[in-house]
């Protein structure tokens, strides 16, 4: 549920300046851009070792990916410092090379057109002034996150847990924006499209659309705020879509354009890209051929360790600390357990606060190990629809979708 907003927390004017971001985003190369050996980072998977970065503006200390575009992942201790991931750690990804560095807020518009009754022409002040304030906490999530632990290896970017995040998100109600437009009785989806465009005009445009009445569901929202903050610019400045319990590849950034079609979009994106086979958690056999391919669309649950990595030492009869977070998914948060014997036994990990069904959820639990040697510890989430994180890991080739049980093993001494 979005809650309503109080304007007061936030200065109108943080968000209404003119944002001068210094720096071209494509010129960047990581550290070495400023004379400096850049330090690195080691991610669980073969070929993992990373470039630690802070030569992105608005960022500090991120795991580089690729530099044009942009892709950069969230070190995994950040996850370990509370529900909201900050600004300058969330993680970022473009699929488009061209990212505009500067935008002028006060002379941006965002259009709404299509099957309407008036096409609209809206700033970010009008956004702000003339539409009723909404706030959601949400965890914003890309399709491939983990997408470097399958096995076999997939093409595509090699993440590991860290393409994620978690905000608050402050905005308007898409539904509002739509009802202002007047939205045709024949509207059957709304498509989205933003700034960032292809180094060569044969490059697909980023375009995501969603069908008419989850546009229109009131949870939607085209967000200008973040976490308290205007938007960073690699994070969408001055507006994105948030889709709540949806994957990160329709929270369109830099929007700008909303049209309103009265037939399926078959553009690249949603007829050929990010589709997963149509099959039980989107699973199929390496090598499967044959099978129906769907858009992805909503997310599943996922829980982890925050506290404690592979190879931790611990003490036999001695209490330990478990910590971490979880989601839902596309709904909240039911319980968390946790097993200390490789899952033959499970038990409740008490969970902490809960900032609303799109949230992260922190959880912790103690146990004390009985001697010394190696234990596994495990940790899975069922959300409020009793949909559980599986024993066994997913498979497909677009690599999307990972949510398979998470361990550590730790060394008990």
């Amino acid at each position: 549920m979005l809650q309503k907003w109080n304007s007061n927390d936030i200065s109108r004017r943080r968000f209404l300046q003119i944002a001068g971001l210094a720096g071209s985003i494509g010129a960047l190369g990581g550290a070495r851009a400023f004379g400096a050996e850049p330090s690195t980072f080691r991610l669980p998977f073969a070929n993992g070792e990373r470039e630690l970065s802070r030569a992105f503006p608005q960022k500090g200390e991120m795991i580089l990916l690729r530099t044009r575009p942009p892709l950069l992942e969230t070190p995994f201790d950040v996850f370990d410092q509370g529900v909201f991931t900050p600004n300058n750690r969330f993680f970022v990804r473009w699929h488009l090379a061209y990212i505009p560095t500067q935008i002028d807020a006060a002379s941006f518009r965002l259009v709404v057109r299509g099957k309407v009754g008036k096409t609209l022409s809206l700033s970010v002040e009008q956004l702000m002034k003339e539409f009723e304030p909404v706030e959601l906490a949400a965890v914003n999530q890309c399709s491939g996150n983990s997408r470097g632990l399958f096995n076999p290896r997939v093409a595509g970017g090699q993440w590991a847990n860290g393409a994620m995040g978690c905000a608050r998100w402050t905005g308007v109600r898409l539904k509002d924006i739509l009802d202002r437009a007047g939205v045709d009785a024949g509207a059957v989806q709304v498509r989205f499209n933003g700034l960032d465009s292809g180094v060569v005009p044969a490059t697909p445009d980023f375009i995501k659309s969603l069908d008419i009445d989850h546009a229109r569901d009131g949870e939607v929202m085209v967000a200008y705020g973040m976490n308290g903050e205007q938007l960073p610019l690699l994070n969408g400045f001055p507006l994105r879509l948030v889709v709540p319990g949806w994957y990160s590849t329709y929270w369109v950034k830099m929007l700008s354009d909303i049209e309103v079609l009265d037939k399926p979009d078959d553009n690249f994106w949603m007829a050929k890209a990010y589709l997963i086979p149509d099959t039980p958690h989107a699973n199929v056999v390496p090598g499967q051929t044959g099978y129906k391919g769907v858009p992805i669309n909503r997310m599943v649950p996922r829980s982890f360790f925050t506290n404690l990595r592979d190879g931790d030492a611990v003490l036999s009869g001695h209490a330990v600390q478990m910590r971490g977070i979880a989601f839902g998914g596309d709904t909240g948060v039911a319980k968390v357990l946790w097993s200390n014997d490789g899952g033959s036994h499970w038990k409740e990990a008490e969970l902490e606060k809960d900032y609303g069904k799109y949230s992260f959820r922190r959880w912790h639990a103690h146990y004390t190990p009985k001697a010394r040697g190696e234990d596994t510890l495990m940790v899975k989430a069922i959300n409020s629809n009793g949909v559980e994180q599986p024993a066994a890991a997913n498979w497909n080739p677009g690599g999307f979708m990972r949510n398979e049980i998470e361990s550590v093993k730790v060394r008990v001494g």
